[in-house]
């Protein structure tokens, strides 16, 4: 596979990859859609039409919940190897107000292909996916697990379905308004030259062999 795909523009995420990943949009919006309409009785009567009424939602959202889990696997174990932990991602969340704050133009020089903060988001959401499908079983079966179950397994339900719904809208936001030509990554799958130098320095010097224009950060 090149990387280069053509001038001025290097391959970011290749076509399974971002299958993988608005297949999990695709399932996981109208899981969260559902799943805060049975929650909230203001969000029932303004959503629940979306699914054909209260019913089909009640027995739509475990099925959204599980294509989700199903193909949110298979994207964390495409990205298992990206997304492992290192020292360089500590020294990264240390200066993770710079960040937010767009204080520096660019990323450090040793920011690979995922930055410490993608990886805080990405193990976050795994976490919770976890947690989201192991309290959903005994709530979708309660005569099977009793009550005492059920009634934790909604809570820890809950905080799993905040949890991504707070990563979700900080996901939107930095891959759209916050760092231009994110999103393109996972339309187009290819990015500028110029954003990849930006951006993840070291992930573009790795692939390009280009030493130049290295920030100083």
């Amino acid at each position: 596979m090149t990387t280069v795909v053509r001038e001025g523009e290097l391959l970011r995420h290749p076509t399974y990859t971002r299958v993988l990943h608005w297949t999990v949009a695709i399932f996981f919006v109208p899981a969260l859609l559902s799943g805060f309409a049975i929650y909230s009785t203001w969000i029932y009567r303004a959503v629940t039409p979306l699914f054909g009424g209260g019913a089909m939602t009640r027995l739509l959202h475990p099925w959204f919940s599980l294509g989700f889990a199903v193909a949110f696997t298979l994207q964390f174990l495409n990205w298992l190897g990206p997304m492992t932990w290192t020292a360089d991602d500590r020294r990264w969340v240390r200066r993770i107000r710079e960040y937010v704050s767009n204080k520096s133009p660019r990323e450090p020089d040793y920011v690979d292909f995922f930055n410490g903060g993608q990886k805080l988001y990405f193990w976050a959401i795994a976490i919770s996916a976890v947690l989201f499908l192991l309290s959903g079983i005994p709530i979708w079966f309660p005569h099977t697990f009793g009550r005492i179950t059920v009634d934790i397994g909604y809570v820890l339900h809950d905080i799993a379905a905040l949890v991504m719904l707070g990563g979700f809208i900080i996901h939107i936001y930095e891959s759209t308004a916050a760092v231009r030509g994110t999103l393109r990554a996972m339309t187009r799958g290819t990015v500028e030259r110029r954003w990849a130098r930006t951006h993840h320095p070291a992930w573009y010097r790795r692939i390009t062999g280009d030493g130049r224009d290295r920030p100083t950060v």
